[in-house]
């Protein structure tokens, strides 16, 4: 019988991770393209506001030349991500939320580099590194002590004679820049693999202590058994991975700080090659960072692993103990009231005990008690009448007023018909100072309006405050003619018919 239904089913759960996922949606060059610009090898982290604010401006550029984009806003779009775990959100030390990639997304970026990439990866340098890690694990994986020794003299003879030729002076074939090339994009490719194989790491340790807490909180045994069962897991932790397992083969080469400081001598050295200058200068800067990236690497999945590692064991001893110590105070009162009750029950007697605490049938809780200081009088208040000053008169009160309107009309119709004023500012200056307060030329002006004077430049009002001080004003010049005087002259009579 044909394996095509067993391949399918293959491919469908291939299909259905989150790498493929990614892959295989609509608006999956955006996504790729946007996790290309926002995240790097230096930035490996974004806060969450500056990456929906990019994600809006990235939307905006595509838009504005014509392209399609996603209707939904850059919040709206993480959080999507988030969701179909491409993206992974976290809290700094700070309080602060940022996101970052998960391995499912590193591994569509290093695929989608892959498939963009110019330069052929089958080359010699390829083919070299193929074969000499082969002879080196098939040395290992050979259990006959003879057939080890004959591959370590074979290479002791190669290499003695190789370090014999140079020492003759033998020329040294300087390698092309084409073999450069080809070897620089297989390292390339190899270092480009580490930060998803490092984010799988971990992914792994965390999925790992989350199964562990769950299996914690639906225990039954005892708490001993629980903490020791617990432990074990947690040694054993980075061994029952995959993940882990390469991890901790990794782990145990690089943390050897010599190699680490000849791999970082042996990057300058390649670098210092002629064909690096056809390199770009970002190039040049991520092929010098591979230490760091390592070196980084590696701090993230330990500190991922010591921090979820405190978490849970504060968790089992602070949350446990106390559960355990009030589950015994519970059963000691139970106890306690059993055996009262056992003093006058009978042999068949039953009691019926609910399980949980009914409900009470109250229409309103007061918020606050009763308090008699809240209805106690306010105390007396003090006579300081003694103190008051002396009650104004009439005339000062009159004084801090507004316009003495009938005493203003009386004294106009006889400077008028007098004849000793020329306009309503002579007549003005030459009234008594009870009648110059600045509040009068406004009296003046409403009468003026009533009648609609002629105007003919300007002239000075001179004003005597109720303090005594002088002041003067700019006033426009109004000129009563005859009958404007007689029409004053007839409201002073109608106010005083009234």
């Amino acid at each position: 019988m044909s394996d095509i239904a067993g391949e399918l089913a293959r491919v469908r759960e291939a299909f259905d991770k989150p790498t493929l996922r990614l892959l295989d949606r609509k608006w999956a060059p955006f996504v790729l393209a946007v996790f290309k610009s926002s995240f790097s090898r230096e930035h490996r982290s974004v806060s969450c506001e500056a990456l929906h604010t990019q994600v809006d401006a990235y939307l905006a550029d595509l838009r504005s030349i014509g392209l399609d984009a996603p209707e939904k806003t850059g919040r709206a779009l993480c959080v999507q991500w988030m969701n179909d775990l491409w993206l992974y959100r976290e809290i700094s030390d700070a309080g602060e939320e940022h996101y970052s990639l998960t391995s499912h997304a590193l591994e569509a970026l290093l695929l989608v580099d892959g498939l963009a990439r110019d330069r052929a990866l089958i080359s010699e340098s390829r083919l070299t590194t193929i074969v000499d890690t082969v002879r080196h694990r098939a040395t290992e994986a050979n259990p006959d002590r003879e057939a080890r020794v004959r591959r370590l003299d074979q290479q002791i003879h190669e290499l003695s004679s190789e370090r014999d030729r140079l020492s003759d002076g033998g020329d040294i074939e300087p390698a092309s820049n084409e073999q450069m090339h080809e070897g620089y994009a297989n390292l390339i490719n190899l270092i480009q693999q580490l930060p998803s194989d490092f984010k799988r790491v971990e992914e792994s340790v965390a999925a790992m202590h989350r199964q562990i807490v769950n299996d914690f909180r639906g225990e039954e045994r005892p708490i001993s058994e629980v903490l020791d069962d617990y432990l074990a897991k947690t040694d054993a932790l980075m061994s029952s991975t995959a993940e882990g397992r390469a991890f901790e083969g990794a782990f145990t080469l690089l943390r050897n700080d010599a190699l680490l400081q000849g791999l970082k001598a042996d990057l300058e050295t390649i670098l210092l090659h002629p064909f690096a200058l056809e390199l770009s200068r970002t190039e040049r800067r991520s092929f010098m960072s591979t230490v760091t990236l390592i070196r980084k690497g590696i701090d993230d999945v330990l500190t991922q692993r010591k921090g979820l590692t405190t978490t849970l064991r504060e968790h089992i001893v602070n949350h446990d103990v106390v559960k355990d110590r009030e589950l015994e105070r519970v059963l000691r009162d139970v106890n306690r009231e059993l055996a009262t009750w056992m003093q006058t029950a009978g042999p068949r007697s039953t009691v019926t005990a609910e399980l949980m605490p009914g409900t009470l049938d109250v229409e309103h809780l007061p918020e606050r008690f009763y308090d008699p200081v809240a209805h106690r009088a306010p105390p007396a208040l003090a006579d300081v009448s003694g103190a008051a000053p002396a009650a104004p008169s009439l005339d000062a009160l009159r004084q801090q007023g507004g316009p003495l309107l009938q005493e203003l009309r009386d004294a106009l119709v006889v400077a008028f018909g007098t004849g000793e004023a020329a306009s309503i500012g002579s007549a003005f200056n030459g009234l008594d100072a009870s009648l110059r307060r600045p509040v009068e030329i406004l009296g003046l002006l409403q009468l003026a309006a009533q009648l609609s004077p002629g105007t003919a430049g300007l002239e000075s009002f001179e004003t005597v405050r109720p303090d005594g001080s002088v002041r003067f004003f700019e006033v426009p010049r109004l000129i009563l003619t005859d009958d404007d005087t007689a029409a004053l002259a007839a409201q002073n009579l109608g106010s005083e018919n009234d």
